[in-house]
């Protein structure tokens, strides 16, 4: 499939390394110029040498929960290129949380401001400058967290079905400026950032039991998905979140 994204501008959030390092790689194969941010400067060298392609390759760190530094990334990223054609929220934090009852309030703010805040801080800013222009993409990583209650990830799905919300309100503000926001939701992927689950045969076959599919995901399973909604073939999809389950949520 052709995606059409020769000499866009996409800014990817959290692409220093697992499902956004390899959407940057997607990105950049496919003509886009791309902007990586992640909290850490090393994290966005290391990653920029597994990715190759320096002269379509920008690297800018920034804390995308924290207002000040998001508004240096967006400040960066007009000076240099003076638009942005596509956004890639990707950046996410789950850390197994005790039920809401007994839950530290201060665990509670550090997850949804990461998730959530950041997610709305940087959908903010890239929703200015495609309103100016008059055309763009959003594209969110969600998860089936946000649509069922899951042990352990009770906030983490909170805060993603925040992001699936903000993605309906931003396509009803943004769609007479011919920017299509939407999001991609996937069940279990395998990334570092679940090895504990799926390098265990028991919790593996356990997860897989419930997939119609029989597997979970791999990266490239969430990747093909993100490209299209950032392509010209989704030109009509606004407001939506594509699921990426194998199945699992169809029976």
């Amino acid at each position: 499939m052709n995606f059409d994204l020769k000499d866009k501008i996409a800014l990817v959030t959290g692409g220093s390394r697992g499902i956004g390092l390899e959407i940057a790689r997607s990105l950049l194969n496919e003509g886009a110029t791309v902007i990586l941010c992640s909290r850490k400067e090393q994290g966005l060298k290391d990653a920029a040498v597994t990715l190759g392609n320096p002269e379509k390759l920008t690297l800018i760190p920034a804390h995308i929960g924290k207002p000040d530094q998001v508004d240096a990334l967006f400040a960066a990223i007009e000076e240099k290129f003076g638009h942005l054609d596509i956004l890639i929220n990707n950046v996410g934090m789950n850390l197994i949380t005790p039920g809401i009852a007994d839950l530290d309030p201060g665990l509670w703010q550090k997850i949804i401001d990461t998730n959530l805040f950041g997610t709305f801080l940087v959908s903010r800013k890239a929703a200015l400058l495609m309103r100016a222009k008059g055309c763009g993409k959003i594209v969110s990583l969600s998860s089936i967290a946000g649509r069922k209650a899951t042990p352990g990830m009770g906030i983490y799905g909170i805060a993603k079905a925040g992001i699936e919300m903000m993605t309906k309100v931003l396509a009803a503000e943004l769609a007479l400026f011919n920017v299509q926001v939407n999001a991609v939701a996937p069940a279990m992927v395998r990334t570092e950032f679940s090895k504990p689950f799926w390098n265990n045969q028991e919790l593996l076959d356990h997860v897989t039991s419930s997939i119609p599919m029989a597997r979970i995901a791999e990266i490239e399973d969430v990747v093909r998905p993100v490209l299209f909604l950032a392509s010209t073939g989704s030109s009509y999809i606004t407001g939506q979140t594509l699921i990426v389950d194998g199945g699992a949520t169809a029976v």
